[in-house]
């Protein structure tokens, strides 16, 4: 088993504790790959938090940590615990997760109804966190917000949609995650073609088309439509700024099945299945996995590609020229929507029910969202790893100043929301545990495939809202 094929691996260097039911099936036995150096950042605690601990001198407890392209990021990550386990005389053992794993939900959700689960973990609050609230594996954390509140100000827009649950807090924002288009405005400039900030899904189809020439190795269009988190990104987002969504506004009802979602559908297949765009694709797209992407944009030989700000974060800490040739620009508009819907993710810190060290776990949610604590991850991982509260961007001239991007990510966070269709929908709309677990469970890029193998668009449309009513019905929304 490789590292990438591993849902869950360990990290081992702060105690021997038992890894639960994850552990027990043999998927947290494989090697990091992470370097031995020690990352330059070494936050101190905040003395608050310090006398907070004291009484828990001598305790330990587990954190399950979502994966981040960044390796040097996550091992910055487990330089600040270590701090803070050492400083306050705990002990922590963290753990790495591949979120894209499929089953993940439901393996972390064994472990809670089991009594083995870590006490703490951060993940994508859009993708995860109404999945864990609705099978009710998560503990209130509304004081620990409150606290952070009054220290930090307020945290991120899209995260009060994610993580509040009938006026309560079940998720504690921690970093959040940029989440952008990138273009090579290097072959833009071949061809004579001005880089603008917004662009229709049909501009840039076009535009990828031009700017491809197969016998140079550039591949306009990065993306596929294969099982990943990338393909299910732009597939939703695609159909959502066509007017079509998932689920109703309230997130209780499946809607999928919608003229504009087969307009949607209709125009992604041309893009893999019309011969005018074949010059475009590059070789072996229709097989690509959640790193694919990353890696031919890294290489060089990708035109656009839609990605968390991994892909730009890595050319920038490993100096690839790539990254002085890239063009950012926020996302696509389709003919639902006159702005972007882009609202970007937070990670965010849940606390799972029956954690046997719940308070330690609060305290160090509280110490990782500093300023400090963050600043090791953020610097490895520019524009993927960005504060989650207001105070902490100011509190820090790198959030600030580290990179052309970051003001337009802090934009973001503080966006005005929801964001409206020209047809009734608004974005984010409530958080849903059926949207999370269809999305999660691929409906939308196996409903893609069965496009790009000649099923009519409007069939696999009519399919795939089926499956997401029985998946919708499993999570207790019954249709």
């Amino acid at each position: 088993m490789t590292m990438d094929d591993n849902p869950l691996r360990s990290r081992r260097g702060f105690l021997g504790m038992g890894v639960g039911l994850l552990g027990a099936a043999g998927l947290a036995a494989c090697g990091d790959g992470t370097s031995t150096s020690t990352p330059p950042v070494q936050a101190d605690v905040p003395k608050e938090l310090l006398d907070a601990a004291v009484s828990l001198k001598g305790s330990s407890m587990g954190v399950l940590s979502q994966k981040l392209y960044s390796e040097a990021a996550n091992a910055a990550l487990d330089s600040s615990i270590k701090k803070f386990a050492d400083t306050t005389g705990t002990k922590i053992e963290n753990s790495l997760v591949q979120a894209d794993a499929g089953d993940v939900v439901a393996k972390i959700d064994a472990e809670v109804k089991g009594g083995v689960a870590r006490d703490l973990a951060f993940m994508t609050d859009s993708r995860f966190v109404a999945q864990f609230q609705a099978l009710g594996d998560l503990e209130d954390v509304t004081d620990t917000v409150k606290a952070l509140t009054a220290r930090y100000g307020e945290p991120t827009a899209e995260s009060k949609n994610y993580c509040v649950f009938d006026g309560k807090w079940f998720a504690i924002p921690y970093h959040f995650i940029g989440i952008g288009s990138f273009l090579r405005k290097d072959w833009m400039q071949d061809k004579g073609i001005s880089p603008k900030d917004v662009y229709s899904w049909e501009e840039l189809r076009d535009l990828c088309l031009a700017i491809s020439d197969p016998a140079k190795r550039r591949f306009g269009w990065g993306m596929t439509v294969n099982r990943s988190g990338d393909a299910n990104g732009m597939i939703e987002a695609l159909i959502n700024s066509y007017g079509g969504s998932i689920a109703s506004n309230d997130g209780t009802k499946v809607t999928f099945n919608s003229p504009e979602t087969v307009q949607a559908v209709s125009f992604l297949g041309d893009i893999y299945t019309n011969p005018k765009y074949k010059p475009m694709l590059p070789p072996g797209v229709a097989a690509w996995t959640d790193s694919s992407n990353n890696e031919n944009w890294l290489a060089g030989i990708l035109g656009y590609t839609r990605n968390q700000f991994s892909v730009y974060a890595d050319s920038k800490t490993k100096k690839n020229p790539v990254y002085d040739r890239t063009h950012v620009f926020a996302d696509c508009i389709g003919p639902a929507t006159d702005n972007p819907l882009l609202l970007g993710q937070s990670q965010a810190f849940v606390v799972f029910k029956g954690a046997k060290n719940a308070a330690l776990a609060k305290l160090l949610a509280q110490y990782l969202v500093s300023a400090p604590a963050l600043l090791g991850v953020a610097k490895e991982a520019p524009g993927l790893a960005l504060p989650a509260w207001e105070k902490v961007w100011d509190a820090d001239p790198y959030f600030t100043g580290g990179d052309p991007a970051f003001p337009i990510m802090r934009k973001i966070t503080q966006l005005s929301l929801p964001l409206p269709t020209k047809n009734g929908l608004n974005f984010p709309q409530r958080a849903s545990a059926g949207q999370q677990a269809a999305v999660g469970a691929y409906v939308l890029t196996d409903m893609m495939q069965q496009v790009l193998q000649g099923t009519a668009p409007a069939r696999a449309v009519q399919a795939a809202h089926a499956k997401m009513v029985q998946i919708f019905t499993q999570q207790g929304l019954p249709q």
